[in-house]
């Protein structure tokens, strides 16, 4: 049996299509982790957001909001949560993050005093792995998964999400952090790249943020 992971809680992030679900079923597979996979399909909202960001900002905010607190209750305020390493496809600070972003500044003091109350109890994770990939490779990826709803997400939206990502985690002194770039690689295909982010994820960190570029290189 391969050898479990030293963390009991961990969360992967990373902007829209940088593999962030495919790497927790694969975690899943071989670490026989606990898996807590995002919803984000059954928001009824979403595919109207995209074609009308203004008007639909708030509604697809407070479903994810009032969603991901339900299944992480469900999932984390449990006895048995540390029998087996919980993995997650998102950290629950990810609906403060995409609210910020999206919402005026009116509806986002209204949603913030939401989401702190709804946040007080959940545990934080023992490690965040941030997948960052370049805004062209995640462009790539969104097309290749084919998303209907997914297809007009523009470069410059993009940016704007991973710039609140990168604001948050400067200001984040409480939580060991684990910045991945990965450039263009795949590593659902390639068995070394995998390797290497299982082995990056079982080191201990610190508090803060530990950017760590991903070795893509051919070995000779």
């Amino acid at each position: 049996m391969i050898e479990p992971f030293p963390h009991q809680f961990i969360a992967i992030e990373g902007n829209i299509g940088a593999g962030k679900t495919t790497l927790c079923k694969m975690l899943e597979r071989d670490f026989q982790c606990r898996l807590v996979l995002e919803e984000f399909a059954d928001n009824p909202f979403l595919a109207y957001f995209y074609e009308n960001p203004e008007r639909y900002a708030f509604p697809v905010e407070l479903f994810f909001l009032t969603e991901r607190h339900k299944q992480l209750q469900e999932n984390l305020i449990q006895k048995d949560l540390f029998q087996h390493t919980v993995v997650a496809d998102y950290y629950f600070v990810k609906t403060l993050l995409f609210a910020k972003n999206n919402l005026n500044p009116e509806e986002y003091r209204l949603f913030q005093r939401l989401f702190h109350i709804m946040n007080a109890s959940f545990p934080k994770p023992d490690i965040l792995v941030y997948l960052h990939r370049p805004v062209e490779q995640l462009i790539l990826n969104i097309q290749n998964r084919g998303r209907s709803y997914e297809q007009e997400i523009s470069p410059t939206y993009l940016h704007s999400i991973q710039e609140s990502y990168q604001d948050y985690f400067r200001a984040t002194t409480d939580l060991p952090i684990l910045q991945i770039d990965l450039g263009e690689a795949n590593f659902q295909a390639t068995e070394t790249h995998y390797l290497e982010i299982i082995s990056l994820i079982r080191r201990k960190y610190p508090p803060g943020i530990h950017r760590i570029q991903l070795n893509t290189a051919s070995p000779a």
